[in-house]
C-alpha cells in the first residue's frame, strides 16, 4: 500500500450547529406565552366576573326602578276641640290610648245647660198653650161668621118677603083694596127688612175681619212655638255637646285636658289619630318620566328594618312642593338658579290593615318603585274618611 493511499483524507466529520441569543430568547419566550396568557386570563376572570355579576345585580335590582329617601308615613290627623264654654268633669282616657268610634272621651259640667233646656221647655209649654187658644178663637171666629152667614140669608129672605108684600098692598092700596094704615104697615116692614139684610151684610164683614185677626194670631202662635221648639233642640244640642266622643276609630296623642280645667270652644284637647297609614314620597321631577299609577312599590321603613311592605303608586300632587308653599318662589325676580323641583307622589299600602299596625304617622321610610310595568291600574284607592260622630251616643268608656 502506498503512502499516498494511507494517507487519504478520512470522511469529512459534520460541522458543529452555532445557536445564538436570538433563538435563545424566541424559544424561552414561546415556551413562557402560554402561562402568561392563561395568568393574564385567569386575572381577567377574577376581576370582570364580580363586576360583570355586579352589573347584573345592579341592572336586575336598579335599573327600571325609582327610589327616594324624602319619603314619609303619612295619615289623618283629627284636632279634636269642644263647642261650648264649661269645666271639664270627667275624662276617660289618657295618651296613646286606642279608642274606637263612639267612645265616650270628654264629660262637660253639664248644670248651666240643663238648666237653659229646661227654660226652652217651659217656653215650648207656653207657645203650645198659646197656640190652642189661638186655635180655638180661630174656631169661635169661624163659627160666628158662620151664624151670621146664616143669618144673611135668614134676614135676606124675609126682606124678601117683606118687599113682595110691599108690592102687593101698594097694587091693593091704589084700588082702595086696603087702607093707608096697612100700607105704611107693609112698607115700614119692607124698610126694615131690607135695613136688616143690610146689618147682616155688615156683621159678616165684621166676623171675616175677626176670622182674620184669630188666623194671624194662630199664625203667629205657630211660629212663637216653632221658634221655642227651635231654642229647645238649641239647648238639647248645648247639653249634647257637654259629652264628646270619639269620632273615629284611632289612637289619642298630645293630650292637654285634666278634669277641672275649663274649655273654651276651638281650644283642641287632643288629636286623634285614624288607623288609616299611606306614603308620600317627594321624588325628583326628572324621576317621573316613566312613573304611572298603579305601579308596584316597595316600601322600607327605618323603624322595621328587614321588612318591605307592598304598595302601589295611587296619584301625583299636580305641582311642585315648593309650589303649594307658604311662599312660593318667584323666579321671574332676582337672580334665577335652576333647581331640580320634587313632586309629592301618593303610594298606598296593597298590605292588610293588621300588617300596618306599627306604621305611625311621620316615619321616615324608602320607597322603590318598579316604573318597568307601563300600566298596572289598580282599583285600589285610599277611602276617606266616613262622617264624624258629633252627636249624643251610647258612650262606653275608653280602653
Amino acid at each position: 500500500m502506498s503512502a499516498t493511499s494511507a494517507t487519504a483524507s478520512p470522511k469529512a466529520a459534520p460541522r458543529p450547529q452555532t445557536v445564538t441569543a436570538v433563538d435563545r430568547h424566541d424559544s424561552g419566550a414561546a415556551a413562557s406565552g402560554a402561562p402568561k396568557r392563561r395568568r393574564r386570563f385567569i386575572l381577567f376572570s377574577i376581576i370582570g366576573a364580580p363586576i360583570l355579576a355586579g352589573l347584573g345585580y345592579w341592572y336586575f335590582t336598579s335599573a327600571g326602578y325609582e327610589t327616594t329617601d324624602d319619603a314619609t308615613v303619612e295619615s289623618h290627623v283629627i284636632q279634636v276641640s269642644p263647642k261650648v264654654s264649661a269645666h271639664v268633669r270627667a275624662v276617660h282616657f289618657d295618651d296613646n290610648y286606642q279608642v274606637k268610634r263612639g267612645d265616650l272621651l270628654v264629660e262637660l259640667d253639664p248644670r248651666d245647660f240643663e238648666v237653659s233646656r229646661a227654660v226652652a221647655q217651659a217656653n215650648v209649654a207656653s207657645a203650645q198653650s198659646k197656640l190652642l187658644e189661638a186655635k180655638a178663637q180661630e174656631d169661635v171666629a169661624s163659627a160666628s161668621l158662620g151664624q151670621s152667614k146664616a143669618d144673611l140669608l135668614s134676614a135676606q129672605a124675609t126682606a124678601d118677603n117683606a118687599v113682595a108684600d110691599f108690592q102687593r098692598n101698594e097694587n091693593l092700596y091704589k084700588t082702595r083694596v086696603i087702607g093707608r094704615r096697612e100700607y105704611d104697615a107693609s112698607n115700614a116692614q119692607a124698610k126694615s127688612s131690607t135695613a136688616s139684610v143690610e146689618s147682616a151684610a155688615k156683621k159678616i164683614a165684621s166676623q171675616e175681619a175677626q176670622l182674620q185677626l184669630a188666623s194671624a194670631q194662630y199664625n203667629t202662635a205657630v211660629a212663637e212655638l216653632e221658634q221655642a221648639q227651635s231654642q229647645l233642640h238649641q239647648a238639647d244640642l248645648q247639653l249634647s255637646y257637654t259629652k264628646i266622643f270619639a269620632p273615629f276609630d284611632g289612637h289619642v296623642t298630645k293630650k292637654s285636658i285634666e278634669p277641672g280645667n275649663y274649655v273654651q270652644p276651638g281650644q283642641t284637647l287632643f288629636s286623634l289619630v285614624p288607623l288609616d297609614v299611606w306614603v308620600v314620597a317627594n321624588f325628583k321631577e326628572t324621576q317621573l318620566k316613566q312613573m304611572k299609577i298603579g305601579q308596584p312599590v316597595s316600601v322600607k321603613v327605618d323603624a322595621l328594618p328587614g321588612r318591605e311592605f307592598r304598595a302601589h303608586v295611587e296619584s301625583f300632587q299636580v305641582g311642585t312642593g315648593s309650589r303649594f308653599t307658604l311662599l312660593p318662589p318667584e323666579n321671574a325676580t332676582g337672580n334665577y338658579v335652576k333647581v331640580v323641583q320634587r313632586v309629592p307622589v301618593k303610594i298606598v299600602f296593597d298590605e292588610p290593615a293588621a300588617a300596618l299596625d306599627r306604621l305611625w304617622a311621620g316615619e321616615s321610610v324608602e320607597p322603590k318603585v318598579n316604573t318597568r310595568i307601563v300600566s298596572a291600574a289598580s282599583e285600589s284607592r285610599a277611602v276617606p274618611l266616613p262622617a264624624a260622630i258629633l252627636g249624643e251616643q251610647t258612650g262606653r268608656s275608653a280602653r
